[in-house]
C-alpha cells in the first residue's frame, strides 16, 4: 500500500475539512501475483469507539479511492484496509478458464469447494458464490482529518472597536443593520482594561495626553486582566446579552486573543516569573524593530513555570467560552510557540470543537503554514499586498498548494494595514478590492471605514492610518457609501455555492494585464468574475472562456452586481469596465 491521500507531513498533521464535506481518500495498492484485491476507508468520529465504514474502488493501474462524509466538528481519524478476496480470486480464474474453453475444473472446483466449505462444487454454483473474503488484510497508518463547523469555510467578517460604538449596547443596535449586509461574524479588538503606564497616545505618540484612552492590545489594569472587561465597554451581563442577540441575527461574536500585557496587568506582580527580564532586571517591552509598544510586555514560554503560564492563558480562553464566544481572532500567534498552540487549541477543541481560531499570521510561509497544520481554522494572508494580476495569481496558486491546512481569511484592510493601493486609488481601489476578496475567499473581512474609504495615512510611505482607532475613540455610524455594494456581494455569496468554495477556481485569460477573469464552479452553480484591477482608467479586453468548463457554445449571463444580462460564448467575450469596476456574472441565470 502506498501514496495515501490525504495526509499531511506524512501524517503529522491533520488535513482540514468541514461539516458535510467528502473526506475523498485515495491509495495505490497493489500485491505480487494475480489475485483479487479489496479496500476500504476504516473511519471513526470524535468520541466514537467503533470504526465505520466506506469502500475504496478500483481505479485502474493500481489506484483505489472512496470517500466518507464528516457530520460534526473535531477530530476524525481513518485508515486505508486492504485485502485479498480469495473467493472473488478463486471465482476470476475459474471464469478466465470457461472463457478460454477448459473444460476440466475438477481440481479448481474441489479447491474452490474447500474454500466455501462445501462437499462439492459446480461452475455455476463457484461463479454465484458471495465474494467479500478478507485474507492477509494489511492497514495505513492512522490518519487524521480536522473538521470545523461550516463558519471556519465561509463567512464575512466585520471588524470594530465597540468604543467607538457607544460600548456593548451601542455595538447590540448595530446588530439588526449588520445582519442585513449580510456579515457572519461580528470581530471585536480586546475588550479588556488598558494599562495606564506607558499609555501610547494619539497617533502611536509615546506619551498619553490627558483623556487618551491608549491602545486596546495594552491588556489590564489593577481591575483585571484576559477576563476582564473595560468598564467603559459595559458589563459582563451586557456582554452575555450582546453575545446571545447577535446569534439570534445569525451573527457570530469573535473576540481577540492576545498574548501580551500592559505594565498593569495582574499577571506582572502574582507571577513575575512569567515574564522575560533583561540582566540588569528590568522588564523586556514588545518590540518589532522599528516599532517599538512600551506599552506592551510579552510573557516568557521559556519561564521554569511554564505549565503554569500555559494553562493560565488557557483558562482566559475557557473563560470567553464559556461566555459564548466560539470565535477568536489571535494576534501574532507566529512570535508565540507551535507548541504552545497546539496545545492550547486541542484542548479547547476537544471540549467544545465548535471554536474557532483565526491566526493573524502575516509571517514567513513556512510559519504560517505550520500554524494551520497545528489547529488554526483559518488565516490572515498576504492578500492586502497582492494587487496586480501576476501577485494575485501567484497568491492564489500558493494558497491553492496549501488548501489541505490553510484556510485563507481575506481581509482587505485592517486597523494596521492601510496599503498605498487604497492610499492612491480612492472609491475605484476600494470597489475592486473589495469584489476581489469577496470572490476568490469564501471568508474575507473588512475594518470600520473602508465602506467610507478612509485612506490617509499617518505619514507617506507608511501603512498606519492617520488619527488610527487604536489609539483614540471616533465616532462611528454604518453609513459609509459602499455599504450598498458590501450587501450586494454578500447576498451573491450566500446564493451562490460557487462563492462558498476556495479551490473551485479557474483562471482566465484576458488580453489585458489590467482585467483579472476566474471562474468559480461547484457542480451546476458557476460564476465569472472579471475585475479591473486599474483603479485609475477603463479597460477594455476580452475574457476567454474555455472550451473543457463543459458550457454550451452560447448561454445567458447575470451580473449579481448590476443586474445587467448579456449572452456569453466559449471562446472570446467583450468586456469594458470602468476604473475598478467588476463583472461578477452568474451563468444560466
Amino acid at each position: 500500500m502506498q501514496t495515501v491521500t490525504p495526509q499531511v507531513d506524512c501524517g503529522r498533521y491533520a488535513v482540514k475539512r468541514t461539516v458535510g464535506d467528502e473526506v475523498t481518500v485515495s491509495a495505490r495498492i497493489f500485491r505480487d501475483g494475480h489475485e483479487t484485491l479489496g479496500a476500504a476507508i476504516r473511519f471513526k468520529a470524535p468520541g466514537a469507539s467503533r470504526w465505520d465504514e466506506q469502500p475504496l474502488q478500483p481505479l485502474g493501474n493500481d489506484w483505489w479511492e472512496g470517500s466518507f462524509r464528516v457530520d460534526r466538528p473535531g477530530h476524525w481519524c481513518f485508515k486505508v484496509e486492504a485485502w485479498v478476496d480469495r473467493v472473488a480470486s478463486f471465482q476470476e480464474e475459474v471464469r478466465r478458464k470457461v472463457a478460454g474453453g477448459q473444460t476440466d475444473l475438477a481440481s479448481e472446483l474441489s479447491e474452490g469447494a474447500v474454500l466455501l466449505g462445501r462437499e462439492s462444487l459446480t461452475v455455476d454454483e463457484a461463479l454465484a458464490a458471495p465474494a467479500g473474503d478478507r485474507h492477509e488484510k494489511a492497514s495505513s497508518d492512522q490518519l487524521w482529518v480536522d473538521v470545523d463547523r461550516e463558519l471556519a469555510r465561509f463567512g464575512s467578517w466585520y471588524e470594530l472597536f465597540p468604543r467607538s460604538w457607544g460600548g456593548f449596547e451601542g455595538v447590540r443596535a448595530q446588530l439588526p443593520r449588520l445582519a442585513e449586509l449580510g456579515f457572519d461574524v461580528l470581530y471585536l479588538p480586546p475588550i479588556h482594561p488598558i494599562g495606564e503606564t506607558n499609555r501610547k497616545g494619539r497617533n502611536n505618540a509615546e506619551k498619553a495626553g490627558p483623556g487618551d484612552v491608549g491602545s486596546p492590545w495594552a491588556i489590564g489594569d489593577a481591575s483585571g486582566g484576559h477576563d476582564a472587561i473595560h468598564p467603559d465597554l459595559g458589563t459582563e451581563k451586557q456582554f452575555r446579552k450582546l453575545v446571545k442577540e447577535a446569534k439570534e441575527h445569525g451573527i457570530e461574536i469573535a473576540l481577540d486573543f492576545a498574548v501580551q500585557m500592559s505594565p498593569d496587568h495582574p499577571w506582572l506582580k502574582s507571577h513575575p516569573e512569567w515574564f522575560n527580564r533583561r540582566p540588569d532586571g528590568t522588564l523586556k517591552y514588545a518590540e518589532n524593530p522599528p516599532k517599538r509598544y512600551q506599552d506592551i510586555y510579552n510573557v516568557n514560554f521559556d519561564s521554569e513555570d511554564w505549565r503554569g503560564l500555559w494553562q493560565a492563558l488557557h483558562d482566559a480562553v475557557r473563560h470567553w467560552v464559556d461566555l459564548g464566544v466560539t470565535v477568536f481572532r489571535v494576534d501574532n500567534p507566529h512570535t508565540k510557540p507551535v507548541a504552545f498552540w497546539e496545545w492550547l487549541i486541542r484542548e479547547i477543541r476537544t471540549e467544545s470543537p465548535e471554536v474557532i481560531f483565526l491566526a493573524e499570521a502575516f509571517t514567513r510561509p513556512a510559519l504560517m503554514t505550520t500554524l494551520g497544520k497545528a489547529g488554526f481554522s483559518q488565516s490572515y494572508t498576504y492578500f492586502t499586498w497582492k494587487n496586480t494580476r501576476w501577485e494575485l495569481l501567484e497568491f492564489m496558486g500558493q494558497l491553492l498548494e496549501w488548501k489541505d491546512y490553510v484556510r485563507p481569511n481575506v481581509f482587505a484592510n485592517t486597523p494596521d494595514i492601510l496599503h498605498e493601493y487604497l492610499q492612491a486609488g480612492g472609491r475605484p481601489a476600494f470597489e475592486a478590492r473589495l469584489v476581489l476578496a469577496a470572490t476568490l475567499s469564501p471568508t474575507y473581512g473588512i475594518y470600520s471605514g473602508f465602506e467610507s474609504f478612509e485612506n490617509v495615512p499617518v505619514r507617506p510611505g507608511s501603512e498606519e492610518y492617520l488619527d488610527s482607532e487604536k489609539y483614540e475613540v471616533k465616532q462611528r455610524a454604518l453609513d459609509g457609501p459602499l455599504l450598498p455594494l458590501i450587501a450586494t456581494l454578500n447576498k451573491a455569496r450566500r446564493e451562490n455555492p460557487a462563492l462558498q468554495r476556495f479551490d473551485d477556481v479557474t483562471f482566465l485569460e484576458t488580453a489585458n494585464e489590467q482585467l483579472f477573469a476566474y471562474m468559480k464552479r461547484v457542480e451546476d452553480n458557476t460564476v465569472v468574475c472579471v475585475v479591473n484591477l486599474d483603479p485609475t482608467s477603463v479597460q477594455e479586453g476580452v475574457c476567454i472562456v474555455p472550451v473543457g468548463t463543459g458550457l454550451p457554445p452560447a448561454y445567458g449571463v447575470r451580473d449579481l452586481l448590476y443586474g445587467d444580462t448579456w449572452t456569453w460564448h466559449i471562446g472570446r467575450n467583450y468586456v469594458r469596465l470602468d476604473p475598478g469596476k467588476s463583472h461578477v456574472l452568474r451563468i444560466g441565470a
